[in-house]
């Protein structure tokens, strides 16, 4: 008989397994991240027909961040997989309940599991998007040169103009002359034309490329520039990425799970009427089961993965938005790529770090899986 909520508080039961999944996820996040640094700069390096290997990219963080590199980011990867694998196992087990409530056999089909695992999938995405943000620019900034900071202060103390340009811009004096050039036409009844345009940093800068990526990593200077949308960039993708992940993996483990069921009620005298009858399965082979599942459902989803994380690679000023969004600018390439947010360009690169995010996502269901089960057997009382 299941336990009510109150009772499963009052019994510190909830306090105990969220202790052990939180252990668990942080443990797990910790052991698998560096496969994910390598795997995030192979993808965001890569141009059509060319990239790095993993070698390369691992030399590459080592030569600027030495051999600690590898764990750039792993503060907000961990802040964000706590929050959003609670999301995702809850909305599965909360569906589940759903689909057993009422039945004689109190199991959960393939089918039944594939549709939790989705609609898990598709609140981890938003859950976890701005926390993948930060943990990607921090990444691709182990790899990046820094700027010397005294340059950059004496800049702005020689040119206090520079002060109110956007963040990693320079003043642009030939896009400058060219815009009063074309407005010097036009009749105008302001005191001080000029001064006024000089409020409004992209009038300064003009068309230039935006600052790059590793100036660009902290929170605040992310929502200063780019606004607080761009927390929820390439959302899409990610939708798509985890909904996919969500559904072929509960799917898979539950596979397995039945596949262990039956092959263990095989010697069972007299033969069980139900899955419940059978007992559990050991906590080494249900995790080995979510390990090989979480490296399938890896290998499926990795598409929407290249996408989302080059699209949060990218750095688009508040200003740009506001103008694409003016003149309803259309997202670029086929129906199905821009619903799923796959830019055309990146079609032949949508492969890039498969085999590490394969070993990085295998290798961590099954370490979160088996902390969960070590924890949860040793906090709770015998």
């Amino acid at each position: 008989m299941l336990l009510s909520m109150e009772e499963l508080l009052q019994s510190n039961m909830f306090a105990i397994h969220a202790i052990a999944a939180a252990g668990s996820v942080a443990i797990g996040t910790s052991l698998v991240h560096p496969f994910d640094t390598l795997k995030t700069l192979s993808q965001v390096s890569s141009v059509s027909g060319k990239g790095f290997a993993a070698q390369q990219v691992l030399d590459r963080v080592r030569s600027v961040s030495g051999n600690l590199g590898v764990y750039s980011g792993l503060g907000w990867s961990a802040l964000g997989r706590v929050p959003g694998l609670a999301a995702r196992f809850g909305v599965f087990e909360l569906l589940s309940a759903f689909y057993k409530d009422g039945r004689e056999d109190k199991y959960v089909y393939v089918s039944e599991a594939i549709f939790a695992g989705i609609a898990g999938g598709a609140l981890e995405a938003f859950v976890n998007s701005p926390f993948e943000l930060f943990k990607l620019r921090s990444q691709v900034s182990s790899v990046s040169l820094i700027q010397n900071s005294a340059s950059d202060a004496t800049r702005l103390a020689t040119s206090p103009v520079n002060g109110r340009l956007l963040p990693g811009y320079m003043a642009n004096k030939n896009a400058w002359d060219n815009t009063l050039g074309l407005l010097s036409t036009l009749r105008s009844k302001h005191p001080n034309m000029i001064g006024a345009l000089k409020e409004y940093p992209w009038l300064m800068t003009g068309s230039g490329k935006p600052p790059p990526v590793c100036d660009v990593k902290r929170p605040l200077d992310i929502v200063s520039l780019e606004g607080w949308q761009a927390l929820w960039r390439g959302l899409r993708a990610g939708i798509a990425r985890d909904c996919i992940f969500g559904g072929i993996f509960f799917s898979s483990w539950q596979s397995i799970h039945i596949a262990m069921l039956d092959w263990k009620a095989v010697e069972m005298d007299p033969p069980p009427r139900f899955y419940e009858e059978v007992g559990p399965i050991s906590p080494l082979a249900s995790s080995l089961a979510a390990g090989f599942s979480g490296t399938i459902a890896a290998a499926i989803s990795h598409c929407f993965d290249t996408a989302k994380t080059r699209s949060q690679c990218t750095v688009i000023p508040k200003y740009i938005s506001m103008e694409r969004s003016l003149l309803k600018w259309q997202l670029p390439g086929q129906r199905f790529e821009r619903i799923t947010g796959i830019h055309p360009a990146d079609r032949s690169i949508l492969l890039r770090g498969l085999w590490l995010r394969m070993a990085r996502c295998g290798i961590g269901s099954f370490a979160i899986v088996g902390g969960y089960y070590f924890a949860v057997d040793h906090l709770m009382p015998k």
